[in-house]
Parts: structure tokens; sequence; C-alpha cells
């Protein structure tokens, strides 16, 4: 389902119908897998790689380059509950929308969990299955429950098409 979604030139979404997107915006050249879901306000860049089974909530803003594996999940509430105080179910109005940011050319493995608030630098790399609590600084390779750094980080200036520069 694709509802009044912004797709730059050259997007492709190879099974359209198998996928949700709604008051979006997806950057020119940008590859959107099966069973893929980006809620409103979202932000994809340019010439992204958005593998199938993953969640783009509102809130979240992907930098042109960016790859995203399979099965990840953003969130975007700190606080998460399904009713107020009260016991009424949450609206719009009863939570804050936390927003977070991936920069680009930064890669997130599949299944990687991405909390809240969180910033993942240019040209970090996280690894599958991580749960990312913490900004994650540029170049960095992260990893884990919860992720933490586990090689010495590149600069971007050495990042040539994703790949580390020896």
């Amino acid at each position: 389902m694709l509802t009044r979604v912004q797709l730059e030139d050259g997007v492709i979404i190879r099974q359209p119908d198998l996928v949700n997107l709604y008051d979006c915006s997806v950057g020119a050249g940008t590859r959107i897998g099966a069973f893929v879901e980006i809620q409103k306000n979202a932000v994809v860049g340019r010439n992204c790689k958005i593998s199938s089974h993953s969640f783009l909530c509102e809130g979240v803003t992907i930098d042109d380059g960016v790859f995203i594996g399979h099965g990840v999940m953003f969130t975007n509430d700190l606080f998460p509950r399904a009713t107020t105080t009260t016991g009424e179910p949450q609206e719009g109005d009863d939570w804050t929308v936390v927003p977070t940011f991936v920069r680009r050319n930064a890669s997130i493995g599949s299944n990687a969990t991405i909390l809240a608030g969180i910033t993942i630098g240019e040209g970090a790399m996280i690894g599958a299955g991580a749960v990312v609590t913490r900004d994650v600084p540029a170049g960095a390779v992260v990893a884990g429950v919860p992720a933490r750094p586990l090689a010495a980080s590149a600069q971007p200036a050495q990042l040539d098409t994703g790949r580390l520069q020896q």
C-alpha cells in the first residue's frame, strides 16, 4: 500500500502490493524490499537499500546511501504504553515522537533494533542482531546486546562506496 508517499525518480519497489508506506518520503534510486513499513513523517534519502521485513517508524530520518538489513526495527517512543494513566487507549497526543537519525553511508545489519533518540554516525556499521541503545560515532563498528564497539573506528574519509580502505 502506497498512500500519500513522495517517491523521487528511480525508486524501486519490486513488490508494491507487499509494502506499507504512508505519508513519508523516499529519495531517488532507493530500493525497498517486500514487507517493509515506512510510517508517516519518516524520511529515506537517496540510493538507500531497505531490505525486507524492516520497520521505519515516524520520526526516523535515513540519510543518503544507507543500508538497512532484513528485519531491522526502529522505535520512536522511550516510554511505550497501550493506555493512559486513566486506562484509556493512548492517542497521538498522549506520547511524544523521539527522532532517530541514521547518517550517510551507515549500514545496519539484519534484525538490529534501534531505540528512539539514537544517532548512527556517518559510515558506521551496526552488526546483525544488535540492540542500539546509545549514539554510534561516525565510522564505528558496533555489535551485541547492548551494542558495543568491536573495532577501531574508521574515519568517514576512509570510506569509499561502503568499503573500508586499507
